[in-house]
């Protein structure tokens, strides 16, 4: 893993989560997978082997441009702008 430049940018401490599952998959009526957490608001949308892949979706629409996973016993994190773990 190495540091990207984006994640200097994160607020500290980072975000709370404003929900505890992906309210744009609840809002469609389907189901996901795993769940992110957008560093940048706190937002939750789902991951890309989701049907909505709302967490991309939300960086596309917000440019915040980490992640990280918000399952249980996971940490890594995702940088959307680099392509790469961070």
């Amino acid at each position: 893993m190495s540091e990207c430049l984006h994640v200097a940018e994160i607020p500290r401490p980072e975000p709370a989560p404003l929900t505890e599952t992906c309210l744009e998959c609840l809002s469609d009526g389907t189901h996901p997978v795993q769940l992110r957490l957008c560093l940048g608001c706190g937002h939750v949308g789902c991951c890309d082997s989701s049907p909505g892949r709302h967490a991309t979706g939300h960086f596309s629409t917000t440019g915040h441009p980490v992640m990280r996973t918000f399952e249980p016993g996971e940490a890594w994190r995702w940088c959307f702008v680099d392509g790469s773990i961070v």
